[in-house]
């Protein structure tokens, strides 16, 4: 895939602390959508603010595997935090954040 000829159709900005999530669609020259997960953070470096990023491409076939990991993992994580075992100070249940992205509409 040559990304230097990419075309944004939409992105996301979540800022949370020292990191700052972009999420980016876009497509290829043959008009197939992608999606771009990037984690920004805040580092200083001899002083000097830096920013470190970590990015992940996410293709169209991978989507529908991906929204159903990521929900069986937030799932997973509210049925943890419900027993008390666990650190829940800021935590607020995600529910059905998932399900709001339809990655068969991007």
């Amino acid at each position: 895939m040559d990304h230097n000829n990419k075309e944004e159709v939409y992105s996301k900005v979540v800022r949370a602390g020292k990191r700052t999530y972009f999420f980016d669609v876009k497509s290829t020259k043959g008009n197939d959508l992608y999606l771009t997960l990037t984690e920004s953070k805040k580092t200083f470096i001899d002083g000097r603010e830096s920013y470190q990023k970590h990015k992940i491409f996410l293709y169209k076939e991978d989507f529908e595997k991906f929204s159903d990991g990521l929900s069986d993992v937030l799932n997973k994580i509210n049925e943890l935090n419900s027993t008390g075992e666990y650190k829940t100070d800021e935590f607020k249940p995600v529910e059905n954040i998932v399900s709001e992205v339809k990655f068969e509409d991007l």
